[in-house]
């Protein structure tokens, strides 16, 4: 019997599409950055491709600092 799995992305399946993470978004030396079809908005590129090794993750949020009154009753 053949089975359909749905493929999940590397960062999950909910990822808004951004320049950053597109294959053709690349970075310079100068520090500049840029598109290899031009400049257009994320939201009408029609040659955007996800590439998951291009993402940086978000850092975790530092947690809380706690004393041992926050413990007691």
């Amino acid at each position: 019997m053949l089975k359909i799995f749905n493929k999940k992305k590397l960062f999950g399946n909910n990822i808004e599409p951004r320049c950053e993470y597109c294959r053709f978004y690349a970075k310079n030396n100068d520090g500049k950055s840029g598109c290899a079809y031009g400049t257009v908005s994320e939201d009408t590129c029609k040659k955007y491709e996800y590439d998951p090794l291009k993402r940086e993750p978000r850092t975790a949020p530092a947690l809380p600092k706690f004393t041992a009154d926050d413990f007691t009753l």
